[in-house]
């Protein structure tokens, strides 16, 4: 029986003494909760008006799955960056032959990511948010060089833990690998259990902060646990698309957000890191309404400039198609992408040059890349 629990008076967990070390083990969330916090109501009533907002912009705009793409693309980046990855988010946009050798490991960790979520939106068409379809995100995620030696798609079977170089010297070391299906069966059931009645945004910030608390991967954890949050709103239908990533606020605020999730296992503190997380909800859909406010006028924009071409708009404007989906693209691209015949290409991109539309960026006689610097920085 599932009992009624306030979380004020959270408790996160307890010690277990391991072979010359103790891991932390937390408390199953599986719970009926509810606060009396009444800040936390005013945070979730706007939290949910824009997300219903961003709704709407998701159904107004024409194309919307090309914007998503360059959301999803962005997310990749950030989350990858928060876990040490260097890749820019113009070398994001480029093919992989494109990146100097030396940075390539950093762009397929990026592109893993762009995989992962792809994927996993693909398979909650055919699986509900589980533990199986986390393990499915798992595997994606991690089919890397660097990832290859870390169980894609399986979760630990020895221990690990945070910061430091041994366990010895560690931050923080999650439960031992003898407890994770239990816990991760308990987080499975909090998914699905609709009779607790708990508001969805508050579920996923406990559900967050206890996947990152139980670790069950050997590597990917943060950036599956990121991951989670989109699935679960698209999941649960709060979100018509996959338009909203909370990465780039957990990169700008990342002390805070670690402080918060430390004060949780240590202090029991988890009304702060839900007000956190909530007002990084409200912050995120506010910019990625604002941005897609920003790309509706900047379409406004291009159709006035279009008619100035004349006769040559149809084709102009088949290309700058194109770049709604990839800002950055060669000729050979724009070739195979739109099936225009080569020259009458780069005849194209000569007026779009004259006319500021796009810019070249590489300086180079051959080879050249060009970038629709204006759609693209909307996303920087």
């Amino acid at each position: 029986m599932i009992e009624i629990k306030l979380l004020e008076e959270f408790i996160s967990g307890t010690y277990t003494e391991e072979y010359q070390y103790k891991a932390f083990l937390p408390n199953p969330i599986n719970e009926k909760w509810f606060w009396q916090d009444s800040e936390i109501n005013m945070l979730l009533e706007e939290a949910n008006r824009t997300l219903g907002e961003i709704n709407a912009f998701s159904i107004l705009i024409p194309n919307i799955d090309l914007f998503i793409k360059m959301h999803i693309t962005k997310e990749a980046n950030t989350s990858s960056k928060i876990e040490g990855t260097k890749t820019e988010m113009d070398e994001a946009i480029m093919k992989e032959e494109e990146i100097t050798p030396e940075r390539r490991d950093d762009w397929k960790e990026v592109h893993q990511y762009i995989e992962a979520m792809n994927g996993s939106i693909k398979l909650l068409n055919e699986l509900p948010l589980s533990n199986r379809l986390i393990r499915e995100t798992h595997k994606i995620l991690l089919q890397t060089v660097r990832g290859e030696n870390k169980m894609p798609g399986d979760f630990r079977i020895s221990q690990n833990w945070i910061g430091g170089s041994s366990l010895a010297s560690a931050k923080f070391i999650p439960p031992n690998y003898r407890y994770i299906d239990e816990l991760m069966g308990d987080v499975e059931r909090f998914i699905h259990n609709e009779s607790n009645n708990v508001p969805h945004l508050i579920k996923i910030a406990i559900l967050h902060y206890q996947f990152e608390t139980i670790h069950p991967f050997l590597d990917g954890n943060g950036r599956v646990g990121r991951l989670l949050i989109t699935l679960y709103l698209v999941g649960q239908g709060i979100l018509n698309k996959p338009a909203l990533y909370l990465s780039d606020y957990l990169e700008r605020n990342r002390d805070e957000y670690y402080s918060h999730l430390t004060a949780i296992r240590e202090k029991n503190q988890i009304i702060p890191w839900i007000k956190f997380f909530l007002k990084g909800i409200i912050s995120t859909a506010t910019n990625a309404k604002e941005t897609f406010i920003k790309i509706i006028q900047l379409q406004k924009d291009m159709e006035v400039k279009l008619h100035s071409f004349g006769t040559k708009s149809e084709k102009i404007n088949t290309i700058l198609n194109s770049f709604y989906d990839t800002p950055i693209l060669s000729v050979k691209d724009i070739v195979i992408i739109t099936g225009i015949a080569d020259k009458t290409t780069r005849n194209m991109l000569e007026l779009m040059l004259e006319e500021g539309l796009i810019k070249e960026m590489t300086g180079y006689g051959r080879n050249k890349l060009f970038i629709f610097e204006k759609y693209f920085n909307l996303f920087k």
